[in-house]
C-alpha cells in the first residue's frame, strides 16, 4: 500500500493548485484524478469558454470593420473550426497541468476514488493511505426535474460547448454566469436566442443597476429575454424543442432546435465514500471549519463540494490555505465578502463587495458614485462605450463596501477594488492614487470621484 504526506482527491483548479502547493511545502503528495487533469475549469470550462468567447468576439469586430474606419467584406464564421480551437486551448492548458505535476514531482494517480476510513482511498481496487485526504471533486451541471438533459435537445454547458452544428434558435434556462456567456457566444455567431430567467432580473446577483445594462446591452445585440419566467415542461419528441414556459400573463410555448440548461450546479459528493468515512453533509455540501477540516480529523474538503463560492479562483485559494495550515504556518480564513466574481460575456460583468441594495439593508449611510465609459476617451476610441463602473463607500468611515463594473475588460479591472478593500483603504486613497490616461481602468477613481461630488469628467 502506498502511503503519503497528503492525497487529493481530485485535479480541478482547487484540486492541482492544492497539490502543488503542498509539494513547495515539503509534502509527498498524489492526486487522484478519474477523468482529465485539470477538471471541469481547464477542460470543460473556464478556459475553453474563454476561447469561444474571443472568437465570437474577434468575429464582431470583422462585423463592425467599418466603425474603425476599415472594410472587410464577406466575413464568415465556421463553427466547427471555432469548437476545434476551443478544444485545442483546453487540451494545451491541461497539458500544462501534468507539466506542473512532474516538475513539482507529484504521483498522478489515473482512476476513480473513493474514500475509507483510516486515511485512505480506494483507487479502482488499489489503496493508497495518507495523513492527511483533500477532497477537491468539484461540481457538474444540475438538472431540474422540468428539464431533463438528453445532451442532444436539451444540454449542459458540456454539449454547449462542443455542438456538431450551429442550432438556428437556442433557448437558454438560466441567466448566471454560465448561461449569459452561452447567449453572446451564440447570438454573437447568428443563433437567435433567448434566455428566460426565474427571478426578476438577469445576473440576478449582480447589482440591479449592472443587470439593467446588460439586459439593455443584450436586447440592442437581438437577444430575447424573458424574466419571471420559469420553463414547466419540454418536448422533444419532434425535429426539434418545444419550452412551455410560465410567465406572469400565462403559458407560452417557445419553439427551438436546443435548450441550454444553466441553472446552477450540483456538487459531486455522491459515490466517494463520504457516508462510509462518517463525513458530515448539509444540503450538497460538505462541512469544513475555516481552515477545510471536515468532522473527521484527516480529511479536508475545498471547492465546490464546500459552502463557499463555487469559483474557480476561490477553490484554488481554500487548497492553498488549507494546506499551509497543514503545514503549521499562520494563516488567516478566507474573507469570502470579498470574492471578485467575473462573468465574460460581451459587456463584461465584474464585481466584489456589498450591491447598493445590500448596503442598504446592512444599514450603511452610503456614498454612491458611477462613471459611465461613454465619458471615458480609452472607451471612445476603443468603440466600448457600453457600461460603467459604480463604488459603494461608507459615509462615515470612507470604507470600500462594494464595487460594480460592466463593459470591455472589466474582468481585468476589478482586482484594483480586491486590493483595495484587502489594505482597507479609503475612498480619498482612490482618489489620491494617481490613475494612467487613458485607460479603461481611470473609470474608478472618476467613480469614486462622483462619490465624493470631486468628479472632473462626467
Amino acid at each position: 500500500m502506498s502511503k503519503y504526506d497528503i492525497i487529493v482527491l481530485g485535479s480541478g483548479p482547487g484540486g492541482y493548485v492544492t497539490a502543488i502547493r503542498a509539494s513547495q511545502l515539503g509534502f509527498k503528495t498524489a492526486v487522484v484524478e478519474k477523468e482529465s487533469l485539470g477538471g471541469v475549469c481547464l477542460n470543460w470550462g473556464c478556459i475553453p469558454t474563454k476561447a469561444l468567447l474571443k472568437s465570437a468576439q474577434v468575429f464582431e469586430y470583422l462585423n463592425h470593420a467599418e466603425d474603425y474606419g476599415l472594410k472587410v467584406s464577406g466575413a464568415e464564421h465556421d463553427f466547427e473550426a471555432v469548437v476545434k480551437r476551443s478544444r485545442g486551448v483546453a487540451e494545451g492548458m491541461s497539458n500544462g497541468v501534468k507539466f506542473l505535476m512532474k516538475k513539482n514531482k507529484i504521483d498522478v494517480i489515473e482512476g476513480y476514488g473513493t474514500l475509507k476510513s483510516g486515511k485512505k482511498i480506494d483507487v479502482d481496487g488499489t489503496i493508497y493511505s495518507a495523513d492527511h485526504i483533500i477532497i477537491a471533486t468539484g461540481a457538474r451541471s444540475r438538472e431540474l426535474p422540468s428539464l431533463p438533459q438528453d445532451g442532444k435537445k436539451v444540454i449542459g454547458y458540456r454539449e454547449a460547448m462542443t455542438l456538431e452544428k450551429q442550432p438556428k434558435k437556442m433557448i437558454v434556462v438560466g441567466s448566471g454566469a454560465i448561461g449569459v456567456e452561452f447567449a453572446y457566444f451564440y447570438n454573437a455567431l447568428g443563433t437567435e436566442v433567448t434566455i428566460v430567467e426565474y427571478l426578476d432580473k438577469i445576473v440576478p446577483v449582480e447589482d440591479d443597476e449592472v443587470s439593467k445594462q446588460l439586459e439593455r446591452s443584450f436586447k440592442k445585440s437581438g437577444i430575447k429575454i424573458m424574466t419571471s419566467a420559469e420553463v414547466t415542461s419540454v418536448d422533444t419528441s419532434g425535429a426539434g424543442v418545444k419550452a412551455t414556459v410560465k410567465t406572469k400573463k400565462g403559458e407560452e410555448v417557445l419553439e427551438a432546435d436546443v435548450v441550454l440548461s444553466a441553472v446552477g450546479i450540483k456538487s459531486n459528493i455522491e459515490n466517494i465514500g463520504l457516508e462510509d468515512v462518517g463525513i458530515a453533509v448539509d444540503r450538497d455540501k460538505i462541512l469544513v471549519n475555516d481552515f477545510y477540516q471536515t468532522n473527521i480529523p484527516g480529511y479536508y474538503a475545498i471547492g465546490d463540494v464546500t459552502p463557499g463560492q463555487a469559483l474557480a479562483h476561490v477553490a484554488s485559494a481554500e487548497g492553498i490555505l488549507c494546506v499551509e495550515k497543514i503545514a503549521g504556518q499562520h494563516v488567516e480564513a478566507l474573507d469570502y465578502g470579498n470574492i471578485p466574481g467575473c462573468t465574460y460575456c460581451s459587456p463584461e460583468v465584474a464585481s466584489v463587495g456589498l450591491t447598493e441594495a445590500q448596503a442598504k439593508e446592512q444599514g450603511f449611510d452610503i456614498k454612491v458614485g458611477k462613471f459611465p465609459f461613454s465619458a471615458s476617451g480609452k472607451a471612445s476610441a476603443s468603440g466600448a462605450k457600453d457600461g460603467f463602473v459604480k463604488v459603494i463607500f461608507d459615509a462615515k468611515y470612507g470604507e470600500w463596501l462594494g464595487c460594480h463594473m460592466i463593459g470591455a475588460g472589466v474582468t481585468d479591472m476589478i482586482a484594483e477594488a480586491v486590493l483595495g478593500r484587502k489594505l482597507e483603504t479609503t475612498g480619498h486613497e482612490v482618489l489620491k492614487a494617481v490613475h494612467p490616461h487613458p485607460t479603461m481602468s481611470e473609470a474608478v477613481m472618476e467613480a469614486v470621484a462622483a462619490a465624493y461630488d470631486e468628479v472632473i469628467h462626467l
